[in-house]
């Protein structure tokens, strides 16, 4: 398989094209600025390398980009500054979404796609009727107002579910929704629900980035895996979080 990954130079990403690559998939990833990648990369000749901002390439690069590709993973997110909080682009991974998947759309697959968003257990599915206390609610309001990024990302996953929806010609998709993110070194013991099993707000659990990383490279992989979650927003746990 060929897998495109955009935001391959973040925390997440980094570790899901490694999961990748340990799958022995070749990768595509897009990076705005290769210097900081590891030498391991530039050396591996399933890996692909692309320099690029991608929103400021075109329709047509785009069409050319995702052509040979089984599926798009996108680990993309807003830097934790002043800049990347509440400068432009704020619609980053909305609008990353939107463009792929029209290149998919123009380009007319013989078979759909695999487009998986990492999301975040902040973000709803309206698709299901999540318990969400009144205290969280009002919260997660608020946080629409004054922090752009998660906006982003409930425009990102709605834009899945209600423009691509369950049964797109060329395109199915999964919103992978991770707790509270951390480092570790290795793949540990984790869980994966329909729904949060705590409260994103005020219980919120623990995913580490490279577990998030395996279950997305996973169900890239493995289509009985990919076919439970297909058109879901599935949210993962490390294991002794669940417990």
């Amino acid at each position: 398989m060929t897998i495109l990954v955009v935001g391959a130079s973040g925390a997440t990403g980094r570790l899901l094209v490694e999961q990748l690559l340990k799958q022995g998939q070749n990768v595509k990833a897009i990076v705005r600025s290769p210097e900081s990648l590891p030498d391991s990369w530039k050396l591996n000749s399933q890996l692909q390398i692309i320099t690029a901002s991608i929103l400021e390439l075109s329709d047509n690069e785009l069409r050319e980009l995702v052509l040979d590709c089984d599926a798009i993973a996108s680990c993309l997110g807003h830097n934790m500054t002043w800049k990347g909080i509440y400068g432009q682009p704020r619609k980053l991974v909305t609008d990353v979404a939107r463009r792929l998947c029209n290149a998919i759309e123009a380009n007319k697959p013989n078979s759909a796609i695999k487009y998986v968003l990492m999301n975040t257990t902040g973000n709803s599915n309206r698709d299901l009727t999540e318990s969400i206390s009144f205290g969280q609610k009002c919260v997660i309001g608020l946080i629409r107002l004054l922090l752009p990024p998660h906006v982003d990302n409930e425009k990102a996953a709605d834009y899945l579910r209600t423009k691509i929806c369950q049964s797109h010609a060329y395109i199915q998709w999964v919103a992978v929704r991770p707790d509270s993110l951390i480092n570790e070194e290795e793949v540990t013991e984790y869980k994966v629900y329909p729904s949060p099993i705590r409260s994103a707000i005020f219980d919120a659990g623990k995913t580490s980035r490279i577990n998030v990383g395996n279950f997305m490279a996973t169900l890239i992989s493995d289509n009985e895996l990919w076919n439970k979650w297909k058109g879901q927003m599935p949210v993962i746990y490390n294991k002794s979080y669940t417990e």
